[in-house]
C-alpha cells in the first residue's frame, strides 16, 4: 500500500509535523479516549463476533440499518472485501486512490481505466470526495451514473473514506443491488492507529461479505468508538465546518505563492508548484515536516497533495515553503 502517515522510521512519531495524512489536526478527540480507556478491562475477552455495538453506532452514523452495515478493520479492509465479490474488471477513474488497482490484483482481477463501457460481473470504482484531487460529485451525479453502470450488468462502489466533509453528497442510505458504499472514521476521528471502517450494502450483500470476513475483525476498542458515535455526530459536524474554514485560508496562502490549487471538498489540497518539488520535500522532511508526493497517484514531481492542519501548523508550512521557493 503506498500511503502518507510515515511517521515512524525514527521510531518517534510524535516528533513529525505531518502534511502526508490526512487526519483530525487536534488530533482523537477526548471521547473517543475515553471509549477506548473504558473499554481496556473488555480487551481480556475475544471481540463479540456479531459486532452488534459496532453496528447500531456505525448504523446511527451512516443513517441506515443494522442489518445493511458491516463493521470492517479500517477503510482498507472495507475496499478490500468489497473487491473480493466479483470476478470482472474493476474500472477506476484516475486521478485516484492506487489501493483500488492493487486490491483487485491481489483477487485475481483486471484492472481497466473507465471509459464507460462495462459488463455483466466488473465494477466500478468511485472515490467521492475523490483522493487526492478532492473534487466531489453530488448525490444525483452519483446516482446517475450508477444508474448508467447498473443498465450494463456491472455493480458500483463508492468510497466515501472523506464524505464527513460533505454529507449531503452521500450515498449510503441509497445502497441498493449492485451498489455499495465504503467507508472510514480514521480520518474522521483521528484513529489510524484503531482501524474503524464499514462497507453500506444490502442485508443480503452484507451478510455474503460477513462470510468472507475474518472473525474478530474489529476490535474491543474499536467497537467502544463506534458504539459512542450517535453521541457525537454535531461535532463531526462542527470538525467539518472548521476544516472548510481552514482549507479556504490554506488555499489562498499556497495560491500567494505561486501555486494552482484545486478546489477541494475535503480535507487535503492538491497543488501544482509548476516546477519540481521532489529536493523541496527532502528538504521540508529534514526539519521533520512530512508532505505528500504524487507519484503514487501517477502526477508529475511538481504537484503534492497536502492535508489541512491547524492555522498555526498551516502557517508553519507555508514559512517554510517561502524559503525554498523564494531561494530558487
Amino acid at each position: 500500500m503506498k500511503h502518507g502517515g510515515n511517521v515512524w522510521e525514527d521510531g518517534n512519531p510524535e516528533v513529525w509535523l505531518d502534511f502526508s495524512a490526512n487526519l483530525r489536526p487536534e488530533g482523537t478527540p477526548y471521547w473517543v479516549m475515553q471509549a477506548m480507556q473504558d473499554a481496556l478491562f473488555y480487551t481480556r475477552y475475544y471481540p463479540d463476533r456479531t459486532m452488534k455495538a459496532a453496528r447500531y453506532g456505525l448504523s446511527a452514523y451512516a443513517g441506515v440499518s443494522p442489518e445493511c452495515i458491516l463493521p470492517t478493520a479500517g477503510g482498507a479492509a472495507a475496499i478490500d472485501l468489497a473487491l473480493s465479490i466479483s470476478p470482472g474488471t474493476v474500472h477506476v477513474m484516475p486521478v485516484t486512490f492506487s489501493e483500488y488497482a492493487e486490491r483487485a490484483k491481489i483477487h485475481g482481477r483486471s484492472i481497466s481505466v473507465w471509459n464507460r463501457e462495462c459488463t455483466p460481473g466488473d465494477t466500478v470504482v468511485i472515490c467521492n470526495p475523490n483522493n487526492p484531487t478532492g473534487e466531489a460529485m453530488t448525490r444525483n451525479q452519483i446516482l446517475s451514473l450508477f444508474e448508467y453502470v447498473q443498465s450494463c450488468g456491472a455493480e458500483m462502489i463508492v468510497d466515501e473514506a472523506f464524505i464527513d466533509f460533505c454529507p449531503e453528497y452521500s450515498v449510503r442510505q441509497d445502497v441498493q443491488l449492485g451498489l455499495m458504499v465504503v467507508g472510514s472514521l480514521t480520518k474522521t476521528l483521528c484513529i489510524p492507529g484503531v482501524r474503524l471502517g464499514y462497507v453500506c450494502a444490502t442485508p443480503e450483500r452484507i451478510a455474503e461479505l460477513e462470510r468472507r470476513a475474518l472473525p474478530w475483525a474489529v476490535s474491543v476498542l474499536a467497537s467502544a468508538v463506534a458504539k459512542k458515535l450517535p453521541e457525537h455526530l454535531e461535532e463531526i459536524k462542527e470538525d467539518a465546518a472548521k476544516n472548510a474554514l481552514r482549507r479556504e485560508a490554506l488555499t489562498a496562502s499556497l495560491r500567494s505563492l505561486g501555486a494552482s490549487v484545486m478546489p477541494s471538498f475535503a480535507s487535503f489540497l492538491l497543488a501544482d508548484f509548476g516546477c519540481d518539488m521532489t529536493e523541496a520535500a527532502q528538504r521540508l522532511k529534514e526539519k521533520h515536516i512530512l508532505v505528500r508526493t504524487c507519484a503514487s497517484f501517477g502526477l508529475p514531481p511538481c504537484v503534492w497533495r497536502l492535508a489541512v492542519k491547524t492555522e498555526e501548523e498551516n502557517a508553519r508550512l507555508i514559512a517554510c515553503l517561502e524559503e525554498e521557493l523564494y531561494a530558487r
